[in-house]
């Protein structure tokens, strides 16, 4: 099933070709991506002189320059710098008031061992031994380095000299682990300088919060303000709850008071009586004494608990004092009965009542002055107790500081004491874990790293030149630049070929039992017909043809123009050769050498070029006397160029050159045009633009992408059918390749013997000679062969005696290199990949099935009229 392409082409003048078809199985347009670094691949190997030479030389000159370089030795020792477990007891008392840094500063400490307060003492002193050594050249080939995550430092030292080397590492060490205890020792002298001036200040300020204390303690007459807010609390809880029961007891006792006084109905003489005891200064006296009493058992009640001493001793004398106060009101009233001689209005029941009533109304006096103490007193603990806050902060911060001053000062009397200590110690902080030694080897030059950088150079700065050399080249390389220049389908791919694989094809088959020869039929070297191996540039023009012939829609291409952009790109051997492919597939062909200016077509099938085209055209000669046969090739016409006209271009552009054309596309299945390039002429344009199509024949590493691009733009200026690019020049298929089996073609003569008599007797000899089989049983199959047996497959790929010697494991070894250092340049040469494209109209096509051309029943007369035909 024939393919459509991608696009449909449109002439400027607005005719529409014809549709165009491409085989199935052709190649599409646009494979850029999938190519890319197949591409990048055949760069290298057009560029592989310059590649190599590249390559070749830059690693000859690093090896030369390795090999040159004086050897150097490298010399190293390690020390530790920061003990594992650190275990200073000043650097803990001292946080907080020291700036002492938390982490070790490697960095700085690196820099401060390479600077020439420490390094110019030792320079001098190695100087004065070894002149040779200076201190630029210590500097200079000191290394000191941090071990990664660790605690060590590792120093070397380079020279050309191992004994020099030893001498300088252990002078350097040496005076690291000096610099590291006079370090030590000048942090524990400026630690004890700083706690001795601290101490002081420290002590008068323990001294000054002491005192503070003290006087606060006095001021307030408490020891803990805490403490005193909770008793406090207490006591005003009692209080509170003491005065709930007095003022219940109170209540009573009025309330009895009051009872009494309705019983007796006081009179005159009963308010004398009572009024007696007011005036009595005992009975005051006594009931004084109670309402002291019953404030200070209140007040103790308060602070103490009931069965405490001093509350005890309260209710007791209350106690003993009560009997008084009752006799001594017994005794006013007696007395106040016998003086006034009213006992005889008191009854002994009034009495009794009388008194009762005047020991309720002291109780009732005892409980008033003691509410009033339970009074006082709770007012007091309150306003004591508002206080008690503001007291417990003030506590607080006076403790706080004093605390804080005195761990201050305990931890500096410890720091002294401890800075003391490791003063007087002689230990050195700095360890020297790895001694100073020389290694045995030079590390410079590194012959081997050096020799492998070389290569890897080479082959980039190799890659990087044949990538500028090819971009700088303005030629096509590959197919794939004619596709993506003219967007345009590759009809057919030409590869170079030897002069003896351009074999004719013959067209008559014989018997099909006739057709392949073996071993049972005789000898080898005896065939009953030709037999010769199928070159690519064979097939490539068979399917040049194929695809021609499938490129027509509605009718077969009957007439075709093949130029190129410039001269000598192949056009008339393409010609040739496409001539004799279609005529060996029983088609009826003419071959127009149309080039008036250089023709070359007679040269190519060795005819004579006394008259031809031109004279057809200028001169009216016979047509029929001037079309020739090819020797060997029944179906094949040749029409020359005759002499070379004044004016080509006006006898090609003529009306008898256009009806030349429609007569001679009448006659024969195809007529092929063989025209001068179309950069420079006119000829072709004219020409073609009467042909059913053209061809244009590009040549791989010879046309220049100025020209392509030119002829492209002309060709879409006029009313011509381009239907494809033909790639000349094609490097040809790998070796395992199809076309590279054995096939057997039929000729209408048996042997070389009767060849002779039709193609001469060198072709015949040719023929012959190309005919006999392949003595060797060896057949190459790739990779797995030229492993195994590498002289047998290299002789049969027909490489020089010189690449036959090569060692395919180093081959493959040195492609593994390259594969790397290509896939490396990646990068580098994605941007490079973009070039100018011509504008060329789109061409949509159609698929019609192909329709063969009809194959003649007999030779007839070319020369034939087509109404005759």
């Amino acid at each position: 099933m024939p393919v459509e392409s991608d696009s449909t082409s449109f002439d400027k003048n607005g005719h529409v070709p014809r549709s165009s078809y491409l085989p199935t199985g052709s190649t599409p347009v646009n494979l850029k991506e999938e190519n890319e670094l197949a591409e990048w691949f055949q760069i290298i190997r057009r560029r592989r002189y310059l590649f190599g030479g590249v390559a070749i030389a830059v690693t000859l000159t690093m090896a030369a320059w390795t090999l040159t370089r004086t050897p150097i030795y490298r010399g190293e020792f390690r020390v530790l710098v920061e003990p594992v477990a650190l275990d200073d007891p000043s650097r803990e008392l001292l946080q907080g008031e020291m700036p002492i840094s938390p982490a070790f500063d490697y960095s700085t400490q690196i820099e401060v061992l390479r600077s020439p307060a420490l390094l110019k003492p030792i320079a001098e002193k190695l100087e004065r031994e070894d002149p040779g050594l200076s201190y630029g050249m210590l500097l200079q080939d000191l290394q000191i380095t941090r071990l990664r995550d660790t605690k060590v430092l590792s120093v070397s030292f380079l020279n050309s000299d191992p004994e020099r080397i030893q001498v300088v590492l252990d002078a350097l060490s040496q005076e690291f682990l000096d610099y590291s205890f006079e370090q030590r020792q000048s942090s524990l002298r400026q630690g004890i300088q700083f706690v001795d001036g601290q101490l002081p200040e420290l002590r008068d300020r323990v001294d000054s919060l002491q005192s503070r204390l003290e006087r606060f303690r006095q001021e307030y007459s408490l020891i803990d303000p805490e403490k005193r807010g909770d008793e406090l609390s207490d006591f005003i809880s009692e209080v509170e709850k003491q005065r709930q029961q007095t003022q219940t007891a109170l209540t009573e006792a009025r309330s009895l008071y009051n009872s009494l006084q309705n019983q007796l109905g006081f009179n005159d003489q009963q308010a004398l009586a009572a009024s007696s005891l007011s005036e009595s200064p005992r009975y005051q006296a006594l009931l004084t004494q109670l309402r002291e009493l019953e404030a200070k058992i209140a007040t103790e009640s308060a602070r103490f608990q009931p069965d405490s001493p001093n509350v005890m001793v309260l209710e007791d004398e209350r106690a003993s004092l009560l009997p008084l106060l009752d006799q001594e009101a017994d005794r006013v009233i007696q007395t106040f009965s016998d003086s006034s001689g009213a006992t005889g209005n008191l009854t002994p029941t009034s009495l009794e009542l009388t008194r009762q009533l005047i020991k309720t109304a002291n109780e009732v006096r005892q409980l008033e002055a003691r509410s009033d103490a339970l009074t006082q007193v709770d007012t007091g603990l309150k306003q004591e107790f508002a206080i008690v806050p503001a007291l417990a902060r003030q506590y607080t911060e006076l403790q706080r500081e004093l605390a804080v001053a005195t761990d201050s000062l305990n931890r500096f009397l410890t720091t002294r004491e401890t800075l003391q200590i490791d003063a007087a110690q002689k230990s050195v902080p700095w360890e020297l874990i790895a001694a100073p030694s020389v290694a045995g080897q030079p590390v410079s030059p590194n012959v081997p790293r050096s020799l492998m950088m070389g290569a890897i150079a080479g082959f980039i700065l190799g890659g990087i030149a044949a990538l500028v050399a090819d971009k700088l080249d303005r030629v096509v390389h590959s197919t794939d630049d004619i596709k993506a220049l003219t967007r345009l389908p590759i009809l057919g791919s030409v590869p170079l070929a030897r002069a003896e694989e351009e074999l004719e094809v013959v067209t008559v088959p014989q018997a099909a039992s006739e057709s392949v020869p073996t071993q049972a039929q005789g000898d080898s070297n005896h065939y009953p017909r030709d037999y010769y191996i199928a070159s690519p540039f064979a097939e490539a023009f068979r399917s040049l043809y194929a695809n021609l012939r499938f490129l027509g829609s509605d009718s077969p291409i009957r007439s075709v123009v093949i130029s190129s952009p410039s001269p000598t790109e192949g056009k008339s051997t393409v010609a040739t050769h496409l001539a004799k492919a279609a005529a060996a597939m029983g088609q009826r062909v003419l071959l127009v050498d149309a080039d008036l200016r250089c023709p070359q077509v007679h040269e190519r099938l060795n005819l004579a070029n006394l008259r031809g085209l031109s004279d057809v055209l200028s001169n009216n000669a016979e047509l029929g006397s001037l079309i020739r046969g090819v020797e060997g090739e029944p179906y094949l016409h040749v029409l020359t160029a005759g002499s070379n006209p004044p004016d080509p271009t006006k006898l090609l552009s003529s009306r008898r050159m256009r009806a030349l054309m429609e007569r001679l596309q009448g006659i024969y299945s195809l007529v092929i045009y063989d025209m001068p390039p179309i950069l420079g002429f006119a000829d072709t344009p004219l020409l073609a633009a009467h042909a059913d199509g053209m061809m244009l024949v590009t040549a791989i590493g010879k046309t220049r992408r100025t020209d392509l691009a030119q002829t492209i733009e002309t060709l879409n200026l006029s009313p011509v059918n381009l239907l494809g690019i033909i790639a000349n020049g094609v490097q040809p298929p790998p070796a395992n390749h199809y076309n590279t089996y054995n096939y057997h073609y039929y000729r209408r003569k048996s042997s070389a013997g009767k060849g002779s008599s039709s193609f001469g007797d060198a072709k015949a000899e040719r023929l012959g000679r190309l005919g006999q089989p392949r003595t060797s049983t060896f057949r190459f199959s790739g990779l797995k062969d030229l492993w195994q047996n590498p002289k047998e497959a290299l002789s049969q790929a027909r490489l020089p005696q010189q690449a036959q010697t090569f060692s395919p494991q180093l081959l493959v070894l040195s492609g593994v290199g390259l594969l790397i250092s290509v896939l490396w340049m990646t990068q580098i040469i994605l941007q490079w990949r973009k070039e100018p494209q011509p504008s060329t109209p789109e061409t949509t096509p159609t698929a019609p099935s192909p329709v063969p051309s009809k194959k003649p029943d007999n030779l007839l007369d070319p020369f034939l009229s087509p109404k005759q035909n």
